[in-house]
């Protein structure tokens, strides 16, 4: 099987134009590196709450991606509103997602306690807010995609077992 992945970048200088945003590209590299996964959308975004939840409703319930990433927007500034547009829209949260990115992260950076992401599920799409640096989302992202793509198969009804034998 193979999961159809939606890429969001919420940036307000990368959405001006004034700063070339790295992260969306970081993140659909190491994607591509899978045969699980297939980018099917990336889409450039400024902090807005409103705009974030309506893409990451429309990735989900029009265009039916099975997994949406979000990156940037999860830190402490008044603009970084990716975590309450994420909250706005999933039905479900996953908390043990956001708790092991944390958890990678706290082995390189205290700073990572300073991450405010968010996972969640929307019907059949899964929605996990990824950091902003290129560096951050290499490290996080090979390390969740084996997890991320066994919750995908739970969820699309592809495997129903979580225990090993």
């Amino acid at each position: 099987m193979v999961y159809k992945v939606g890429i969001i970048t919420a940036s307000d200088k990368g959405y001006a134009g004034t700063r070339d945003d790295l992260s969306g590209p970081a993140i659909e590299e190491i994607v591509s590196k899978s045969n699980a996964f297939q980018v099917a959308q990336m889409t450039l975004l400024p902090d807005d709450k409103g705009m974030l939840a309506a893409k990451m409703r429309q990735m989900a319930d029009e265009d039916q991606l099975d997994l949406v990433l979000t990156t940037g927007g999860t830190g402490f500034s008044k603009r970084d509103v990716t975590p309450e547009a994420t909250l706005e829209v999933i039905e479900r949260r996953s908390p043990g997602i956001p708790e092991a990115m944390r958890s990678i992260s706290f082995q390189i950076t205290p700073r990572a306690m300073l991450s405010r992401a968010e996972a969640g599920i929307r019907g059949g799409t899964l929605i996990i807010n990824l950091p902003g640096s290129p560096k951050a989302i290499k490290e996080i992202l090979e390390f969740l995609l084996p997890s991320v793509e066994h919750g995908l198969d739970i969820l699309k009804g592809n495997d129903a077992e979580c225990a090993r034998p």
